[in-house]
């Protein structure tokens, strides 16, 4: 399973927060291996560090399944970790139904 992370101007894109991404979605979604192509993580920041706010990070994941159009989830929170963790949980659930399903046909 390829990993890709990207982030926005707003949130610094340095190789201790992608590793630690590769390394815990490598580790979450280690069930799905052998259906899961391809992930991309996408980090930004909605209301720019000048404005500030609650929820203003949002994650979104974008999961590839051979043959299906991809699932994408996202989640928005006050912190990276939050907003990580909020749409891993989400893209668990929604990979587990995908792959339920194409199972079961």
């Amino acid at each position: 399973m390829q990993i890709q992370v990207n982030t926005d101007r707003h949130i610094p894109g340095d190789d201790t927060l992608t590793d630690s991404i590769r390394e815990e979605l490598q580790h979450s979604l280690k069930r799905f291996d052998e259906h899961v192509t391809r992930v991309e993580v996408h980090l930004s920041d909605q209301n720019s560090e000048n404005r500030g706010g609650a929820d203003d990070i949002r994650c979104l994941i974008e999961a590839r399944i051979e043959g299906l159009q991809p699932n994408v989830v996202t989640h928005d929170a006050a912190t990276i970790k939050q907003a990580f963790t909020g749409a891993t949980d989400k893209m668990k659930r929604v990979l587990t139904t995908t792959i339920e399903r194409m199972q079961s046909r």
